[in-house]
């Protein structure tokens, strides 16, 4: 019986690639010349350290660019509320999306029964696993999931005949 796993999957190694590319523009730039700002990752949180309002904003700009130069989808952060540092400064917390939660995976389940298709879905852990009898409702499955507009990037693995 035909099956793929939805799963939502971030590649830390290249998440560490475009830290060491922003720290390096970080490093060379002109508007950050004598500030202290920097950004590291501990585990699924990165930690943004900023001397104000206008350098944090540039630093997450910076994030996204060189996120989505390494073919890291930059929907995959979720970006806290920035907080007082000491000595002025900002620091703002960035969490990344590893896995489908329990409530989207309820609501993918809940949209590919709305759609009639002859499939079944199961969750899995932090993952959904799609069945069905034939390989065209499993890729109208696939669409369905696509056109749904979900803010985390979900990828389709595993996909057998």
């Amino acid at each position: 019986m035909p099956s793929f796993d939805i799963v939502s999957k971030t590649d830390l190694a290249e998440v560490d690639n475009a830290l060491a590319g922003i720290a390096r523009e970080i490093g060379t730039r002109f508007d950050f010349k004598g500030s202290q700002c920097s950004v590291e990752r501990a585990e699924l949180l990165l930690t943004l350290m900023a001397d104000d309002d206008l350098k944090l904003r540039q630093m997450q700009e910076l994030l996204k660019v060189h996120l989505t130069r390494r073919k890291v989808d930059a929907g995959a952060l979720d970006y806290k509320d920035p907080e007082k540092a000491a000595g002025n400064r900002l620091r703002q917390l960035v969490t990344i999306k590893q896995g489908i939660d329990a409530e989207l995976a309820r609501r993918l389940v809940k949209e590919l029964k709305a759609t009639k298709l002859k499939v079944q879905a199961a969750i899995q852990g932090d993952e959904l696993r799609i069945t069905g009898k034939k390989r065209d409702e499993l890729q109208a499955a696939i669409a369905t999931v696509r056109g749904l507009k979900i803010a985390q990037p979900l990828q389709f693995v595993n996909f057998r005949d």
